[in-house]
């Protein structure tokens, strides 16, 4: 087959896999080499200094002898199947550096023959790229779950950052759509890389030039709604994941209906909107100090698909407000919808030259659409409003998606027709899931 053939069908093959957007390495060029990542995010992802970083993301073969009945790629699935050598994606790796097509590359598999012969072949694609080409551009790879620990090892003191998707939360979503898997065999090569992580940041404290050993951390990646796992089940997994193995991130990837199976559901669309309130979530428990079950409980299992988790917490919770600006900590800010981390970082210095008002603090950044009902200044409300959940609810439903709020005299009524409840994230949404300003 022709290689750029085999480059459409197994790119193609790759596109499911989302947890590609890596950042955070800082292996420098070397003398005689080429490329580099040093401080710089891969893949769509953004630099310190404003650069978009691409990278080349393909499959090094869609071949798998499994037959996991959600993905595309699965054994009896009746797809064009191909395979490139280690040598091909060497050679497209540094042909399309030169060519400044990309900084780095994501290399994935499906499993060929078995997890070891897989591994020992990707292993062999990185270190010819670091040793034989003195590649120091940016490399994320998956590692396959059961493959030798040696193996792993190997391949990890030549990349960057690695990655082995969970795919499923539970491991009765595993057995039910993925029987030749179990979830043993992903915690443990995950719990290995864990460790060596650590043990190599130990060296290197000890000897300067001691290699480095994944770098950039490991990630892992869940598939949301191909079974009937609640929301908070998946929450739970990824707050125990970041706690026990320091996982970079935890990606989820709305189910897309690539075969009909009994066992799956019947989707017309992927719940990319449920996909983006666990991305949302997931940013509360890294960054704003929540636990997954203060976000969830057993009578809310499920985010409430029309109000971020934030102000779908805060409505729950309508004893700790308001909150007086002028007086809460930080961590208390933190809990407050429409105050993000760094605004509620900017009112906790601005405060200690003067009090503040609604002026002010809409200056440093708080989203008063939001923040309006669950904050006093110089302890009054910014408006007479009436505080219960209803009218807090409609409001801010109103203001998400555009709608005339009730004829309660504090939103104006629209001569517009009444639109649709969307089933996606508005702009302003997108850009606080890519911020972390809930």
């Amino acid at each position: 087959m022709d290689l750029m053939d085999k480059l459409k069908i197994l790119a193609d093959s790759a596109k499911y896999d989302v947890s590609c957007v890596s950042s955070g390495s800082s292996r420098k060029n070397t003398p005689g080499g080429i490329g580099s990542s040093f401080s710089a995010g891969i893949c769509h992802s953004f630099s310190n200094d404003g650069r978009c970083i691409s990278l080349l993301k393909i499959l090094m073969s869609n071949c798998c002898i499994y037959d996991c009945v959600y993905c595309v790629n699965r054994s009896s699935n009746d797809i064009p199947r191909s395979a490139f050598t280690p040598e091909e994606i060497v050679e497209l790796t540094i042909n399309f550096y030169r060519r400044n097509y990309i900084e780095g590359l994501f290399l994935s598999s499906a499993v060929v023959s078995s997890p070891d012969r897989t591994m020992e072949l990707i292993t062999k694609i990185v270190r010819t790229l670091r040793e034989i080409h003195k590649f120091n551009g940016y490399i994320h790879i998956k590692a396959i779950p059961g493959a030798d620990p040696a193996l792993i090892e190997i391949a990890g003191r030549f990349v960057d950052r690695m990655s082995i998707n969970i795919e499923l939360p539970t491991s009765q979503g595993l057995k039910l759509l993925a029987p030749q898997k179990n979830k043993e065999s992903i915690l443990t090569p995950m719990a290995f890389i864990n460790s060596k992580i650590i043990e190599n940041k130990s060296d290197r404290r000890l000897f300067k030039n001691a290699s480095q050993f994944v770098p950039a951390g490991q990630s892992t990646q869940m598939i949301v709604g191909a079974t009937p796992d609640h929301d908070r089940e998946i929450l739970k997994l990824s707050e125990g994941l970041y706690k026990h193995f320091s996982l970079r991130r935890v990606f989820y990837s709305a189910y897309v209906p690539v075969s009909r199976h009994p066992a799956l559901p019947q989707l017309v669309k992927p719940p990319l909107l449920r996909e983006h309130r666990l991305y949302q979530a997931d940013w509360l428990l890294r960054f704003y100090g929540f636990k997954a079950d203060e976000l969830l409980d057993d009578a809310h299992r499920d985010f409430d698909i029309q109000l971020d988790p934030k102000c779908d917490w805060a409505m729950r919770n309508m004893q700790f407000f308001p909150v007086e600006v002028n007086k809460a900590d930080y961590s208390i800010l933190l809990r407050v919808p429409g105050i993000g981390v760094r605004s509620a970082q900017r009112i906790i210095n601005a405060r200690r030259v003067q009090a503040l008002d609604f002026a002010d603090i809409k200056k440093l950044g708080v989203v008063l659409k939001r923040a309006r009902y669950f904050i006093t200044c110089k302890g009054k409300y910014i408006d007479n409003l009436e505080m219960s959940e209803t009218f807090i609810r409609q409001n801010l439903l109103a203001e998400r998606n555009r709608l005339p709020a009730p004829d309660d005299g504090f939103t104006q009524v629209s001569f517009l027709p009444v639109l649709p409840l969307l089933q996606l994230p508005t702009e302003e949404e997108t850009a606080a899931s890519l911020t972390g300003e809930l």
